[in-house]
């Protein structure tokens, strides 16, 4: 049976207009599916208004113990149940036969980390989560019983402290575990049509990446930033199993056939 996993960025999620597409595209399509969302931005806006410092090392967020609980109220609770509601509204609409359920990786204890240790160079990330299982019997029986899984981006660590978790990284993670129960195809969705070799044209869109032109973009200089750990992400999903990994626009998630394909 196939299984559509698809991360959605913060920045789609954060504006109403692109979020209605998401959701629009992503309620049509047929199928158990899985939604795995950021939701950075407005993280930093509510640590901002409760005069909390937001701090980034290499574009990772340092995560204190003021930070933890900021991200664990956005994320677990404000982004992820407006997905929820909005889905459900939606499928209440036209009668269709399926609930979306908001889930952190504490929720059923679905996904299980550890807290990162401190770099080498002494740099500390503070509640950050590095992936250790995902429990992909669990996610079975929801979806199994019409229910779709919405994952925010925290996971549990064995101590039952919720850690924050990159969402590349959960999506790729849990599209791993479940690539033992199901043909997976992990969509990462973002702002643009797919990987653009040229940034200030959107239409430039690189239409397959495989390991040999991966290294070579980044020899360029073509992908680089955020880019990287996605790549690297969907390279290890393929790697583990996963059968099919696609970058690509919120409005495009039902028809990729103008997106970015990864492959091996």
């Amino acid at each position: 049976m196939n299984l559509t996993i698809v991360k959605v960025g913060g920045k789609v999620v954060e504006e109403p207009q692109s979020l209605t597409q998401l959701l629009s595209a992503f309620s049509q399509m047929e199928g158990p599916r899985i939604l795995v969302h950021g939701g950075g931005r407005t993280a930093t806006q509510v640590a901002a208004s409760l005069s909390i410092e937001t701090k980034m090392i290499n574009g990772r967020r340092v995560t204190d113990a003021d930070m933890l609980r900021v991200v664990t109220m956005v994320y677990g609770g404000l982004v992820n149940k407006t997905i929820v509601a909005q889905l459900n509204c939606q499928w209440s609409m036209v009668n269709r036969q399926c609930s979306a359920l908001g889930l952190t990786g504490a929720d059923l204890a679905i996904i299980r980390s550890h807290r990162r240790p401190p770099m080498p160079d002494g740099t500390d990330y503070g509640f950050v989560g590095d992936i250790d299982s995902v429990d992909a019997e669990a996610l079975h029986t929801l979806l199994q019983n019409d229910t779709l899984p919405v994952i925010a981006p925290l996971s549990m660590g064995a101590d039952g402290t919720l850690l924050n978790t990159n969402a590349d990284t959960i999506a790729a993670s849990v599209a791993m575990a479940m690539a033992a129960l199901y043909d997976v195809t992990l969509v990462f969705c973002f702002e643009h049509k797919g990987v653009l070799r040229y940034p200030d044209d959107p239409e430039s869109v690189i239409p397959y990446i495989d390991s040999s032109s991966y290294e070579q973009l980044k020899a360029d200089g073509i992908v680089s930033g955020g880019m990287l750990p996605k790549l690297d992400n969907s390279f290890a999903a393929l790697r583990a199993g996963v059968k099919r990994v696609v970058i690509t626009r919120a409005d495009q998630i039902a028809d990729n056939s103008k997106s970015t394909i990864i492959q091996l």
